[in-house]
């Protein structure tokens, strides 16, 4: 199937799902841009990039890439923090629709989706299609961490005033633990949040102590 006629079927689906759950969607008056359309979940407006995800071997597989054809040949890409919040993806096999934060995805633009629990019932680490659902993008904020702001490859975290604790959410915190472990380190505040609500506070024992050192 024409690659134009995949990504359409994706958008239609995403949209009618997102409206189903009772989200407000807003498209743009002008195609071209970043994201495909906006999503109004509670008092929040997150910008949508979607996507057709693939489906193999227990997972669903979301990429957040770009491919574009230019003077000389196909141009690759990706997304960042900048320009969208969110990858929707959309799985035919399964006929259900997803929502994967951009600052889940690592350098290589790709994430998994495990349909099924391990065997030994492990968690740290990966990354369930039951947790990405699109109906649970309400609770986006946790994982968003609170900002846009990116600091070169680094991950995001809350926009906070000198002197006072950044902020960054369970999820976030979970995936970054040692980059997060480092700024602690260096003399940064981190409180580490679920639902909105402060759970930790990680501070250095030593706040004169530098990583770098």
């Amino acid at each position: 199937m024409d690659p134009n006629r995949i990504g359409a079927i994706a958008e239609t689906a995403i949209a009618a799902e997102a409206t189903r759950l009772g989200f407000g969607v807003y498209r743009p008056i002008v195609d071209g841009g970043r994201c495909d359309f906006l999503l109004e979940v509670r008092d929040r407006i997150l910008r949508v990039q979607c996507k057709s995800a693939s489906m193999g071997r227990g997972v669903i597989v979301v990429r957040a890439r770009t491919c574009r054809r230019g003077p000389h040949g196909f141009v690759r890409g990706g997304y960042t923090p900048d320009e969208v919040d969110v990858i929707a993806a959309y799985c035919p096999r399964l006929k259900r629709c997803f929502a994967v934060p951009i600052t889940t995805f690592g350098e290589g633009g790709t994430i998994y989706l495990r349909l099924d629990p391990t065997r030994n019932g492990q968690r740290a680490g990966l990354h369930f299609a039951e947790d990405y659902a699109l109906g649970a993008i309400a609770q986006l904020e946790e994982r968003l961490g609170g900002t846009q702001e990116v600091v070169g490859s680094s991950p995001t975290s809350s926009t906070s005033l000198p002197g006072t604790p950044t902020a960054v959410g369970a999820h976030e915190f979970r995936n970054r633990f040692g980059w997060y472990m480092e700024r602690a380190a260096a003399g940064e505040e981190i409180v580490v949040t679920r639902r909105g609500k402060p759970q930790l506070r990680l501070a250095a024992v030593n706040p004169e102590l530098s990583v770098a050192a």
